[in-house]
């Protein structure tokens, strides 16, 4: 398994991850799929206080406990869930962050977290405090590097203008490609490592699509109306896909953009983890290929993530 720099850290991460909310909570199927993982070269897990009030983590770090200095741990913080654990609201202030880190180790069942990524935000969050708080969790040693998942533009410029951010988690695929004109370029410019998700388009860019075309006809994916689906994804299929699951296409679009550092995929069972790492081993996509998927599929803008 090739893998990349994360931004400018000392931090090489698998070229696909694991997105460890898909594993489930059951003990035993959770265990296998990131022991099959392991196997298969990833090194890269993610994962966040929100998943499951927290086990996940605790499934995820026990799981990762025996090779704990071959892995990078990624988690998140800023959902925080209210007193009767039936919803969560957003709290990026510093107070909140330094205590929950350490609610995450004890979870995690380890000393450090090699990525702490804010979970979302917004510009009207107090960003200052919010990066205070990252920086002095990284100078007390509790995390290795912070990044933010976002998918705001204004938002990933200030946190590029006024922090330390190695990476950007942030939500890219064929049928998403905002931010091939905004966020992508500006990460490359400054060093910094998208880490994407969201690959496979709820399954549309997957062999599952014409199922998944179908069933969305009426509300359509983002900016595609259903017809539009059912027309694109058979060209896509027998133009770029004839001979390679449409899963291979899909990652490899991701991993063709220089920023890209590795793409987080979910797996809820042990052969989709060894199909997605074939997917990532696979040829990369050619530059005939790219152009042709980009000029049958649509160039869209961020207009309400601002």
């Amino acid at each position: 398994m090739n893998k990349r720099k994360l931004g400018n850290s000392d931090l090489y991460v698998s070229e696909i991850g694991l997105g460890c909310m898909s594993i489930g909570t059951n003990e035993k199927t959770a265990q296998a799929i990131i022991e099959a993982a392991l196997e298969e070269g990833i090194n890269y897990f993610d994962t966040a206080d929100l998943y499951d009030m927290g086990e996940n983590e605790k499934m995820v770090g026990h799981a990762l406990k025996k090779v704990r200095d071959q892995v990078v741990i990624a988690t998140k913080v800023g959902n925080r869930w209210n007193e009767r654990k039936d919803s969560w609201y957003w709290d990026p202030s510093k107070k909140y962050i330094k205590e929950e880190v350490k609610n995450s180790l004890k979870r995690l069942g380890t000393d450090y977290i090699d990525l702490y990524q804010l979970h979302g935000g917004t510009i009207l969050d107090p960003i200052n405090e919010t990066i205070e708080a990252f920086e002095e969790l990284k100078e007390e040693g509790f995390i290795r590097y912070y990044g933010i998942s976002s998918i705001r533009p204004n938002v990933i410029r200030e946190f590029i203008k006024k922090s330390n951010i190695v990476s950007v988690m942030t939500q890219y695929s064929i049928l998403d490609r905002r931010p091939e004109e905004e966020i992508l370029p500006t990460l490359f410019e400054h060093g910094i490592s998208a880490v994407t998700r969201g690959p496979v388009a709820k399954g549309l860019l997957s062999e599952k699509m014409l199922g998944k075309a179908a069933y969305l006809k009426e509300k359509g994916y983002l900016d595609y109306r259903g017809a539009e689906l059912n027309e694109i994804l058979p060209i896509l299929k027998e133009t770029v896909a004839t001979s390679r699951p449409f899963t291979d296409i899909a990652l490899q679009y991701n991993l063709a953009h220089p920023a890209v550092a590795s793409v987080v995929a979910g797996a809820s069972s042990v052969e989709q983890i060894r199909a997605n790492a074939r997917s990532v081993k696979s040829k990369p996509i050619s530059k005939e290929e790219l152009t042709f998927i980009k000029n049958i599929t649509k160039e869209t803008k961020y207009i309400d993530h601002r």
